[in-house]
């Protein structure tokens, strides 16, 4: 079976042209010329079958053939806030393999013990885009900027919001034991989860977020990386919250 291959236009009803690196994509490496179909995603829940109606080496234009409205794989919003890892590569694969799960935003964390302040929006979005076409999501995730952690928690937020860390309830003065996180997890709630750095959250930084209306919880007994930690949170939620 041929395989499906779609293209990201976000303002794909309005416009009439494929953006210039997803024209070189079919015309060059694809070799699709006037006539082909194409697959259509804006990331905003359509899909649109297309025609080519001109073909250069540096641009593609269609028309629409049919629009092609998507119903949502899961229920409520799924907000992950991370702080992002030493390594851009460990990111990077959270975003991807994140996206292919099925979230709806995702948020940088410049917190006390980050180890990387800086983070590329523009490469995490190319990814995002990536991820989507390659596991034919309707939706493409909201990505926001890095954020100071104060500000962020400190925003008003609709939902449950939740926070991950290793410290034990004396550490910060919590009354009872970390629920586990999938025990918690409310379908169709839209869901803040945040994650910390290697070094985890500042004692004072929990403190904060829980003094705003977080609550504290657990991914497991495991040890946990950064991004895999992050990876867990979005599987868990979309779990609760898949259709």
């Amino acid at each position: 079976m041929k395989e499906t291959r779609f293209f990201y236009v976000p303002d794909a009803a309005e416009g009439s042209e494929l953006p210039e690196d997803e024209a070189k994509h079919a015309t060059r490496v694809l070799r699709l010329t006037v006539g082909d179909e194409l697959l259509l995603m804006d990331g905003n829940g359509s899909f649109y079958r297309a025609e080519i109606t001109v073909a250069t080496g540096h641009r593609c234009l269609y028309k629409i053939l049919e629009t092609m409205p998507q119903e949502r794989a899961w229920e409520g919003h799924i907000h992950l806030a991370m702080a992002p890892t030493k390594l851009n590569d460990r990111t990077e694969w959270f975003a991807e393999k994140a996206t292919e799960i099925g979230m709806d935003e995702l948020s940088f964390l410049d917190c006390r013990f980050s180890e990387r302040r800086v983070i590329k929006c523009e490469r995490i979005d190319k990814i995002l885009i990536s991820a989507v076409k390659q596991s034919h999501k309707a939706w493409k995730p909201i990505l926001n900027e890095m954020t100071p952690f104060e500000r962020f928690v400190k925003a008003e937020r609709k939902g449950d919001k939740f926070i991950c860390h290793c410290y034990n309830e004396e550490d910060i003065e919590e009354d009872g034991a970390k629920p586990f996180l999938m025990d918690v997890l409310r379908r169709g709630v839209e869901t803040t989860v945040l994650i910390g750095p290697e070094g985890d959250f500042s004692v004072d930084e929990v403190r904060l977020a829980l003094k705003n209306g977080y609550r504290s919880v657990s991914l497991g007994t495991s040890r946990l990386r950064t991004e895999t930690a992050a990876l867990v949170a979005v599987h868990m939620m979309q779990l609760k919250n898949q259709k």
